[in-house]
């Protein structure tokens, strides 16, 4: 099993019912904002999360979609979630940017990938990518989440 904070309490959660949503209810409370789109982490491990929300009317915007804020909310969690589980204990990472293209209306529950390389965890400006689908497989939004890997000090 791996030494990293994250993975252990992924994988400690996980041996017990109901245990990836105590995971998920956990990570989503680092912040806040995570919460409110009531995340389910379905896979962690290095360099792969890949989580769940619902299409709620908390979630949804004017049309009655699921609102594209939510969708980067659930974007950006799935990065942190693949970072902080992937990145050596020699090295700390802080976000630093985000570009997102908007592919077709989210007109149901919402599929989040973030995916890295073990070349990403290197000094310097990193890509995550993230991606984002519908119940049936379409593809809703993809980006690239940047960020900035430093030394811990």
């Amino acid at each position: 099993m791996s030494d990293n904070y994250l993975l252990k309490l992924y994988h400690k959660c996980t041996k017990y019912p109901a245990g990836k949503w105590l995971f998920s209810v956990m990570f989503a409370r680092k912040a806040p904002y995570f919460a409110s789109i009531k995340p389910y982490i379905e896979e962690l491990r290095p360099n792969y999360c890949r989580l769940t929300f619902k299409k709620r009317r908390a979630v949804q915007n004017h049309i009655g979609t699921v609102h594209a804020i939510a969708v980067c909310n659930g974007m950006e969690m799935a990065m942190g979630a693949l970072a902080e589980a992937s990145i050596p204990a020699s090295l700390r990472w802080l976000p630093k940017g985000m570009n997102v293209e908007y592919l077709a209306k989210t007109t149901s529950d919402v599929t989040v990938e973030a995916t890295a390389t073990p070349a990403t965890w290197q000094v310097g400006d990193q890509p995550i990518t993230v991606e984002a689908r519908r119940d049936d497989g379409t593809l809703v939004a993809k980006g690239q989440i940047i960020i900035y890997i430093s030394a811990k000090k």
